[in-house]
């Protein structure tokens, strides 16, 4: 595209020139030798730019100096715009003189470059260049001026492996990566250096991430902080991993870690523009080396084709937004759709074709007209309509030195950007402008459109269009009604009450303009989804809940509009339970789970779990105690509901659900232990053992109970019982001491404190320690000393019943070996079988007394298998806790003579064990196994349905009856 051309300069603007005139000369500012066409040039910036004017009313001589230097009509060489600075802080002496240096710099630079833009002698690619290479001077020599004063003061940071001294690697993101800084632009920063070490060569050292991070931190303050000068750039970092709340400089290593098995597209999209802007080049490219492969694969293949899909919904998200309709970046057909457009091609194809492995937004566009995948009168219309849209943004830009894409709210402004653009009037820029986003919307919908929609849009694919008519209320209840009865709807009066409930709701109600307009864009679709379900009277009646408690956030709503797959998976789990239901109404940030259905169906394995929320809570402060809970719960509620959704879907089997639930527990214990660890010791210090030396931490949390037997299901508590094997009456080496029964108390209360606590994403377990020693009147935390005498001397059967569940589930190692020494010891004594049969019977039938189904006997009476009466899972005749009796029944009667039937604690390994070592059948261990495995999933059906365990008295009868023989046959009646 040609340079806008330049017109007469409005009446309306003559003022402006006037004010920058009075303002130029009353500050000592001398034009008498100016030529006429520097004087024309004078008015008509002074008429459009504010930030010129104000610039020149300061300081006259600042123009003086750059017209009398010729700088205002020639283009700069290559490497003089870092010249000129490098000069100017030859002689800095202080970091309050570089703010100074630096700012005033880029004053007389940003004056420079509007002044040739506004002039038209500049034309938009040497604009931005300049913009970009004084970026570049700007953070590299501010870099290395700041570098040296604190090496000076801390030392040189030398890495562990290389024994060379480091330096950070800044990479320049976005707009400045592709050498495309616009006028007013932030500068999106990523930090990152080579490898770990420390200082050298000072009193006090530090370790590299220390130093790099407070060199980061005066960098940005040197570059962002506003000051009587103004400011140099806005620095951004939220592009690194993690965003706001990770860490503000990574190693290599850290870096790489996180984009290859964090990093998600939106990351892949920006780290294309990634481009080296100060620090150590060298080690930047090979930074840039080890990221490429995140970025560009090797095979185009379906995850690239899906990140195609993902990328065109953010962008649909994006311009949707309140108010976008007039910004010439977000809104349609602006700047970033052609930005999509180049790097959708360079998503797919760039790993197999390196000629697409570039920055610039024009070159990529070439090289596709080039290779082919893009017609050439596609491609100019875009490279036309993206140089019109970016000169417009410099126009906006230059009026204020601001940072905005909005068009102007006020007639003056308006003036400007058409007089700036070659318009006679605002009708006319404004009818060239709709033009070329109407070209630019036309061709991202070709390139980013799915396939599979139809040419006319979603609403005739979905079948949306439709229910339009029925949810904005154009017909009576008596029509409605008859269009959802043939649509499928059992009750269409019911459902045609439940939309109208909706839309009467309060949440609705108080909606702002846009999010109403997204509910509506959302309920036709909803509705033409619900119709293809099985029963959707049922599915109507969960989900709609869910849309009332997300109406006032109706960024999810749009995310469901947006992704149809996540809608339909939405709806197929809310069919399935009621419990999901409930959870994602309660709770609509698990709604983003949805949109990764390989994700969401295929949870990870134990390490990747755990690994996954220390990489979460890596990213947080230390102390920030608030911020690790909600991150915890949201572990949690997302883990949980992958379970869910995969029990739901076949994808994991029951005995894998309860694996991986009873690992999402262990993951989180983990962390809370460390956590509440961390801050117990940062209050009072580390306890001491009875030997003198430090705690490591010399405590363990033991499971029992379903977490114990590796079987926990999607509502269960925790059994835990907490153990430390410190001195007692040792105190810690804190600055605030206590001794270690206190410092252990608290510890145990912290835990109990972060897993219990109710916040606004619920709280992570309910927990039960009435299993410890004395239970509820015993101590909290008890010494593993004082558990061992507990267990050998006071404990009851049913505690020795109870620990055949028991293990540890997190904690010191050293401790847990010592557990397992007593569990084998107590639990390995040679018993009375009469005795134990006993005593085992007798809790077994008060059990059934206070808990069991009462019109039936606990299912021990007549009419125990009468359809009518209720059968109890868990606790009647022929049930899970008879199975589970006879297992401890047998494992304290026999390992006495068979220690191996102690190494697991879940029910059917130890049955195994029970056979192996001849003690049962193998017809009556798979009959138990059979059977509780059955229980068990009936148990979970229940519990994703909402309902108690208890199902119709005519189901089971065959494995309750068996269970019933076996108790006899042991003796335990």
């Amino acid at each position: 595209m040609s340079l806008p051309a330049l017109v007469s300069l409005p009446v309306s603007l003559e003022p402006f020139v006037q004010r920058a005139a009075d303002a130029f000369l009353a500050a000592g500012g001398d034009w008498t030798n100016w030529p006429d066409a520097r004087r024309d040039a004078f008015a008509r910036v002074c008429a459009a730019s504010d930030f010129v004017a104000e610039q020149v009313g300061r300081d006259a001589q600042l123009l003086s100096r750059l017209a009398d230097e010729g700088l205002l009509e020639r283009t700069l060489a290559a490497g003089e715009l870092r010249a000129q600075l490098a000069e100017r802080l030859a002689d800095c002496t202080d970091e309050n003189d570089l703010a100074v240096l630096l700012r005033r710099y880029r004053n007389r630079q940003q004056v420079r470059i509007i002044w040739r833009d506004l002039t038209r002698q500049a034309d938009l690619a040497e604009t931005c260049r300049d913009l970009s290479d004084m970026a570049d001077a700007c953070i590299d020599l501010a870099y290395q001026w700041l570098y040296q004063r604190q090496c000076q003061q801390y030392g040189t940071p030398i890495g562990y492996r290389s024994g060379r001294p480091q330096h950070l690697v800044i990479l320049g993101m976005g707009k400045l990566g592709a050498h495309e800084l616009n006028l007013s632009s932030d500068i999106d920063l990523i930090f990152g250096y080579p490898e770990s070490g420390e200082t050298e060569g000072a009193k006090r050292s530090l370790d590299n991430q220390e130093f790099f991070v407070r060199l980061g931190q005066k960098l940005i303050k040197a570059l962002d902080a506003i000051t009587v000068d103004g400011f140099v750039f806005r620095v951004d970092m939220r592009l690194r991993p993690y965003g706001s709340s990770g860490p503000l400089v990574y190693s290599f290593n850290a870096l790489e870690l996180y984009y290859q098995d964090q990093g998600r597209d939106w990351e892949r999209y920006a780290m294309i523009k990634a481009r080296v802007v100060g620090g150590d080049q060298l080690a930047g490219k090979e930074l840039l080396e080890l990221l490429r492969p995140f970025v560009y694969r090797r095979y185009l293949d379906f995850s690239a084709i899906e990140a195609l899909r993902s990328m065109k919904q953010l962008i649909q998200q994006e311009v949707r937004r309140k108010g976008m309709a007039a910004n010439i970046k977000l809104g349609a057909g602006g700047i970033r759709e052609v930005e999509f457009i180049a790097q959708a091609f360079q998503l797919i194809h760039g790993g197999r074709d390196l000629s697409l492995q570039q920055r610039p937004l024009l070159k990529v566009l070439a090289t596709l007209e080039g290779q082919g995948y893009m017609p050439a009168p596609a491609v100019a219309e875009l490279r036309d309509g993206y140089e019109f849209l970016r000169y417009v943004e410099h126009g906006l830009q230059a009026i204020a030195d601001r940072q905005t894409q909005m068009l102007p709210d006020n007639e003056a402004d308006c003036v400007r950007l058409a007089f700036m653009l070659g318009f006679e009037d605002w009708t006319a820029f404004h009818e060239r402008l709709l033009y070329w986003r109407g070209r630019v919307d036309w061709h991202f919908r070709q390139v980013i459109a799915d396939p599979d929609e139809d040419e006319n849009g979603d609403d005739e694919l979905l079948g949306a269009g439709e229910w339009s008519p029925l949810w904005e209320e154009s017909g009576d209840e008596e029509s409605a009604s008859r269009q959802l009865q043939q649509a499928g709807f059992a009750d269409g009066l019911a459902a045609w009450r439940r939309l109208a409930d909706l839309r009467k709701a309060s949440q609705v109600r108080s909606m702002q303009r846009i999010g109403r307009e997204r509910l509506d864009a959302f309920i036709p679709r909803l509705l033409a989804q619900v119709v293809e379900q099985q029963d959707p009277d049922l599915v109507l009646e969960r989900v709609l809940p869910l849309v009332e408690a997300v109406a006032r956030r109706s960024a999810y709503l749009l995310l469901l509009t947006e992704n149809p797959r996540a809608l339909q998976r939405l709806l197929e789990l809310c069919a399935a339970s009621p419990w999901i239901a409930e959870q994602i109404a309660r709770y609509p940030l698990l709604l983003d789970e949805l949109l990764n259905a390989g994700r969401l169906y295929t949870p990870p394995q134990a390490p990747e779990l755990a690994a996954e929320l220390r990489e979460r809570l890596a990213r947080i402060p230390e102390d920030d105690l608030e911020q690790q809970m909600e991150a915890l719960r949201h572990f949690k509620l997302a883990h949980r509901l992958r379970g869910a959704a995969s029990e739901i879907v076949g994808s994991l089997p029951l005995m894998k659900v309860s694996d991986y639930l009873t690992w999402l527990a262990e993951a989180i214990l983990e962390q809370v232990l460390a956590l509440a660890w961390h801050h117990t010791v940062a209050r009072h210090g580390r306890p001491k053992r009875v030997d003198g030396s430090l705690c490591d931490p010399a405590f363990i949390i033991v499971g029992y109970g379903k977490v114990g037997g590796i079987e926990l299901g999607h509502g269960s508590d925790l059994d835990l019982v907490f153990l430390h094997d410190g001195d007692p009456n040792a105190e810690t080496d804190g600055l605030k001491p206590i001794d270690g029964a206190q410092f252990f108390t608290r510890l145990g209360q912290r835990i109990i404190h972060m897993l219990t606590t109710q916040t606004t994403s619920g709280q992570l377990y309910e927990v039960d320690m009435r299993l410890r020693p004395s239970g509820a009147s015993g101590l909290l935390v008890c010494s593993l000393a004082a558990f061992e005498r507990y267990q050998g001397t006071e404990a009851w059967t049913w505690e020795h019943q109870a620990l055949v569940r028991a293990r540890v589930l997190v904690g010191c190692p050293r401790v847990a070996a010592a557990f397992e020494r007593v569990r084998g010891q107590v639990l390995g004594r040679e018993r009375d079988l009469a005795v134990l049969r006993q005593e085992v019977s007798e809790m077994r039938a008060k059990m059934r007394d206070n808990l069991g189904t009462r019109s039936s006997h606990a299912g021990t009476g007549e009419n125990a298998f009468d359809p009518s009466v209720p059968f109890n899972l868990k606790q009647d005749a022929g049930g899970i806790v008879d199975i589970e009796f006879m297992v401890q029944y047998a494992a304290l009667a026999w390992s006495h003579q068979h220690p191996e039937l102690l190494r697991y604690t879940d029910n059917i390994r130890i049955l195994d064990g029970l056979e192996q070592a001849g003690l049962m059948t193998g017809d009556e261990v798979r009959l138990l196994q059979d059977a509780y495995k059955a229980y068990r999933a009936a148990a979970h059906r229940q519990s994703l349905q909402k309902l108690p365990g208890v199902v119709s008295g005519e189901q089971f009868h065959d494995e309750r009856q068996a269970v019933m023989r076996l108790w006899r046959h042991l003796g335990l009646d």
